[in-house]
């Protein structure tokens, strides 16, 4: 285990509309607001067609780790759980996971495939300072892992 302290700064709300994407719309945030490092959490609709990764595709021996794709048919509820890092090249990376549900189904994954916004999403931004960390490409995974700075 590897960890690193930091406290709370800043406190961003977000309403993403129709159409949204969701990680890139919290990238061009971090951007425009210098947020070096965050939490994040969300909650509302993501859209039919909307593509997130759930899983490797043959497990813990690959390498490097495929991943296992879907595609949200219909709309679906979410909720989800994320950070934001920058990587190497000092651009902000959104690694978020989002629950999404459609009557008595769910499926769990990461976002970064494509999530866009079903009419609105609620994001809370929560800006962590006081402590650094880079996500950097392990070449063996095919992952950006993150690295923490310090401490």
């Amino acid at each position: 285990m590897k960890y690193s302290k930091g406290q709370i700064e800043r406190v961003f709300v977000v309403r993403l509309e129709d159409g949204d994407v969701v990680h890139r719309c919290l990238e061009d945030l971090a951007m425009k607001e210098n947020i070096k490092a965050a939490a994040v959490i969300a909650v509302g609709g993501a859209d039919s067609g909307s593509r997130i990764v759930v899983g490797p595709q043959r497990g813990r021996g690959e390498r490097p780790v495929l991943p296992n794709k879907a595609t949200l048919s219909g709309v679906h509820e979410v909720a989800g759980t994320g950070t934001i890092f920058p990587d190497q090249d000092g651009n902000p990376m959104v690694h978020m996971h989002f629950a999404c549900g459609r009557g008595t189904e769910t499926v769990t994954g990461c976002i970064r495939e494509g999530v866009q916004t079903w009419h609105i999403l609620e994001i809370v931004v929560f800006e962590i300072c006081g402590m650094e960390a880079v996500r950097k490409t392990d070449k063996r995974l095919g992952f950006k892992l993150l690295e923490l700075i310090g401490d």
